[in-house]
């Protein structure tokens, strides 16, 4: 495990789509059957990441919270269940149910996707608008295992308070830091 920032894509960057695998219906979703016109929330994560497991519970506040607000959140993992096999889809399912994710969560077997939104750790965040532009990436909040800083999502909620205020996001964001993926060899 290697202590990895986000790469901060460029804002006003697409929402790049996709078609994966979700670990808790067994089907086949697309960011186009999934986003919502208000906003989306595209996170990858893992199963077994301490940054991850450290942030779980407000994860799941924030999409309680946000979804009946118009606002889509999806998951992703990406990690190579070769070397990782904690992360395979299998154990998703397992882990999503354990935890009580609200939103889908999916795999990225080929890391296609991790690689078009230039995802560098877990957990990484991305927040689209309505038209599916970037108006926010990096951090949820300050929170890492081993800190005193509580996992309260403070970044990330301002900017979806913003966002469906119609403010302007603060431009200045904070990148995540976390595991990085585990890229196949």
């Amino acid at each position: 495990m290697a202590r990895t920032p986000s790469n901060m894509l460029e804002l006003g960057t697409t929402a790049p789509d996709f078609t994966l695998l979700d670990t808790v219906s067994g089907q086949e979703r697309s960011l186009h059957d999934l986003h919502a016109d208000r906003g989306t929330v595209v996170m990858f994560i893992c199963n077994h990441c301490p940054y991850v497991l450290h942030v779980n519970e407000e994860l799941v506040r924030l999409a309680n919270d946000y979804r009946t607000r118009g606002i889509a959140f999806v998951a992703i993992s990406s990690n190579d269940v070769v070397n990782y096999p904690q992360d395979g889809p299998e154990r998703m399912t397992e882990h999503a149910a354990k935890v009580g994710y609200p939103f889908p969560y999916l795999y990225d077997e080929s890391q296609a996707v991790a690689k078009a939104y230039d995802a560098a750790c877990t957990p990484d965040f991305y927040l689209f608008d309505g038209e599916q532009k970037l108006v926010y990436r990096g951090q949820m909040d300050g929170a890492r295992p081993g800190s005193a800083v509580p996992a309260d999502g403070r970044d990330l909620r301002a900017a979806l308070d913003a966002l469906l205020a119609g403010r302007e996001i603060d431009p200045v964001q904070q990148p995540s830091l976390g595991c990085n993926i585990k890229w196949k060899n």
